[in-house]
């Protein structure tokens, strides 16, 4: 992704699920004359609007976005995939002077679309064996393997990801290196990007995780899950992992009620949150701003225009 002086900076929106993120971003888009790149890997999705928490099209002020209701549940997509999406996004954005502005709650991919970022390959045979024990003893089991191999990796990576789980195990295996070395490095790949964080106080997060889910439930969650479960949903490798349709499936299965399934997703979205920070705790190039900051918007302006 090159530029010169005169090509308009990447700017990145990061922070915690419910921090308000979202609005942040249309706010810079139009101070910008900027579109929008999603970075969230369920937004991918055509169909997963209320438990991706999707901004409606008559919602996003006319602004355009992109990387969004891309593919169907039934669709796999890797991190190497969604980077090579995003970055052929934002050089068309640049390319036409206009300032691409990421959001999303996906801390991996954003820092595998922003920074240097080599993906390991892979062996057809690793994976199948790993992908075949995970069928016999599941994912808790795996992960469990991880944490004694890598334990920052497994940090990062949900319990009940298996699909992520053995990545971790074969990338481990077939380069004999931790997981988590192979992780993006602090190098922009383009110097001229800047990364925007929206902090919250923990009390308030939850109380907003809290909100925001039953919420989605009340706003029809089960309805939306219903719908795609007959598109094959329940066959995805990637879309049946999202936080909130996990617990949808469950209550729709008669394996957990309404209330049960609200508790567990906001656990489990208090937890998700938890381990975006702790990707973006550590990099120093982050300038954060309080969600409650009334002049948020200028002071970002403030920092995108000193790049």
């Amino acid at each position: 992704m090159p530029s010169t002086p005169t090509t308009p900076p990447i700017v990145a929106i990061v922070g915690p699920t419910a921090s308000g993120k979202t609005a942040l971003s249309l706010d810079l888009a139009q101070a910008l004359d900027g579109e929008v790149v999603n970075t969230d890997a369920m937004q991918v999705y055509r169909g997963m609007d209320i438990g991706t928490a999707k901004l409606p099209p008559a919602e996003r002020r006319g602004i355009p976005h992109h990387v969004l209701d891309t593919l169907d549940v039934r669709d796999p997509a890797t991190v190497a995939e969604f980077q090579g999406w995003a970055r052929a996004a934002i050089a068309d954005i640049r390319g036409r002077g206009a300032t691409p502005v990421l959001v999303g709650g996906s801390a991996l991919y954003t820092r595998a679309i922003l920074d240097r970022f080599e993906f390991p390959g892979t062996d057809p045979a690793v994976r199948a064996r790993l992908e075949s024990e995970l069928a016999v003893v599941g994912s808790p089991a795996l992960h469990a393997r991880l944490r004694e191999l890598d334990p920052p990796a497994a940090e990062r990576i949900e319990v009940e990801n298996g699909r992520r789980v053995v990545r971790a195990l074969e990338v481990i295996e077939i380069t004999g290196a931790p997981f988590s070395a192979n992780l993006p490095v602090q190098e922009y790949v383009d110097p001229r990007t800047v990364q925007l964080g929206v902090s919250i106080d923990r009390e308030t997060l939850d109380q907003r995780i809290a909100v925001r889910v039953r919420r989605m439930f009340d706003d029809g969650l089960l309805e939306e899950v219903s719908r795609l479960l007959d598109e094959g949903l329940a066959e995805g490798r990637t879309a049946a992992l999202a936080i909130g349709y996990r617990q949808a499936i469950a209550v729709l299965a008669g394996e957990m009620s309404v209330e049960e399934a609200i508790e567990k997703t906001s656990v489990a979205t208090r937890q998700f949150a938890r381990r975006q920070l702790a990707w973006w705790r550590n990099d120093p190039r982050i300038t954060w701003l309080p969600y409650d900051d009334p002049e948020r918007v200028t002071r970002a302006l403030e920092v995108i225009r000193a790049v």
